[in-house]
């Protein structure tokens, strides 16, 4: 079945020149901290910044719902909050209501008239827009997966016996939103073929979330200390636990320390762990941090630790890269398409506590001079990552294109002599423009 199965594909607006009104929905945007909601509030920025006109439909953060505007990157982004419920089993998960997608879709997209809808996951939201976009036809729909349910499994609080039945009813239900649309994508090579075999779709294209790589800054001075720094949230699939003994495994005298930045459910699990590995003095948590104080923590490390093994691509892999570091990754799911063993960083056998002490070891150890030709091919590695290119080759898409044109993008790009910006959160969340009716739910 190929993921370009809508039953009413849009015609092509090929008019470069032409701003395009697109929505994108999202089951995860700001103020979450993740990588979908990442890429969505980049991609929403990015759009807007070229000229067009762009609403993003996404769960409300806290009880307050409706329509208003939010500024990301200086651009106002209209932003359809819809009513939420908080998933308890998660720390902060909020999603919008189930029983109610499908009117709420209708009637954004009878507001709107979107040229585009372009979907960021097939769970509530994407669901709801997708149908409603195929019922009014002439619309282009694309879909980009971000999504493993077996990240989710965790927060079911369904016993064992059942998980695997509901992985395969999640990926059913994937099938069926990514069905609708034109174009599906989803972040590297690797997952592309995951969701292809997981759903029976074909087709589906490889596009990077894409980063501002001029954001963050590589440092080259001489090190004066050891730090292993790892980004992300604090949950089982990140196998963080396989970190912290890797740690516990170092040589005393390399005194390395390793800062764990973001949050998570299992915040008090690790933090007690590392007193039972004696390394409590060794390992900082940080949590959630601003913009700032992450890429200053990306600047002041020495080498990235990513244990995870469900990484559709890892934009903390990729921001760590921008920002020069050699990266220790698990040999799982898309991290090898960042890491280059031997040559960036290296990977471990995923699980393996003590492979994955020896390779930091590795780098720890590096003559300044070895050391910097990491830095430097992670800097020459990310370079093909540009956010720009992603967004325009997104932008191609809604237009009609239905592969990635590597040639065309090129040109565009020259043409253009694109700058990349830097791409987040500048202000809170506006005010609403009026009061939320009773059917912004």
């Amino acid at each position: 079945m190929s993921a370009s199965s809508g039953t009413d594909p849009a015609p092509a607006d090929n008019d470069p020149a032409k701003p395009l009104k697109i929505v994108i929905g999202a089951d995860t945007f700001s103020p979450n901290v993740n990588g979908s909601a990442r890429f969505s509030q980049r991609l929403a920025s990015g759009l807007a910044a070229r000229g067009h006109e762009v609403h993003v439909v996404a769960p409300a953060a806290s009880r307050r719902h409706g329509t208003w505007t939010e500024s990301y990157d200086g651009q106002n982004i209209t932003v359809h909050r819809l009513r939420s419920f908080r998933w308890y089993p998660h720390d902060w998960l909020r999603f919008s209501e189930p029983w109610f997608i499908n009117r709420n879709s209708e009637r954004i997209i009878d507001q709107v008239k979107p040229d585009v809808v372009h979907f960021q996951s097939h769970i509530i939201v994407g669901r709801g827009l997708s149908i409603a976009a195929r019922k009014r036809g002439g619309i282009r729909v694309l879909g980009t997966n971000h999504f493993m349910p077996e990240n989710l499994l965790e927060f079911t609080l369904l016993p064992k016996s059942w998980q695997e039945k509901a992985i395969s009813m999640a990926w059913k239900a994937a099938k069926r939103t990514f069905g609708r649309a034109d174009v599906v994508t989803t972040p590297t090579q690797k997952a592309a073929e995951f969701l292809e075999k997981s759903t029976g779709l074909d087709g589906v294209l490889a596009i990077s979330c894409g980063i501002d790589a001029d954001n963050y800054v590589p440092d080259f001075a001489p090190r004066t200390e050891n730090r292993i720094l790892f980004v992300g949230r604090v949950t089982g699939e990140k196998q963080i636990d396989v970190l912290i003994k890797a740690v516990s495994l170092l040589p005393d005298d390399l005194d390395a320390h390793l800062d764990i930045v973001g949050g998570g459910d299992l915040l008090k699990h690790l933090e007690n762990l590392t007193k039972q590995l004696g390394v409590d003095d060794r390992v900082h948590f940080t949590g959630y941090v601003t913009e700032d104080e992450l890429r200053e923590a990306y600047t002041k490390a020495t080498v990235f630790g990513m244990p995870s093994i469900a990484e559709l691509q890892s934009i903390a892999t990729m921001e760590a890269m921008a920002s020069g570091l050699p990266v220790v990754a698990a040999n799982a799911m898309a991290l090898p398409h960042l890491v280059k063993d031997g040559r960036n960083g290296f990977l471990f056998a995923p699980g393996d506590a003590q492979q994955m002490a020896d390779k930091l070891e590795h780098i720890l150890r590096l003559p300044q001079d070895e050391l910097d030709a990491f830095k430097n091919a992670s800097l020459a590695f990310i370079a093909k990552h540009d956010l720009v290119r992603t967004i325009v080759t997104f932008e191609r898409l809604y237009r009609g294109a239905s592969d990635v044109d590597v040639a065309a993008i090129d040109a565009t790009m020259a043409a253009e002599s694109l700058n990349t910006s830097s791409l987040r959160v500048i202000d809170l969340p506006a005010e609403p423009t009026a009061e939320p009716s009773d059917a912004a739910r």
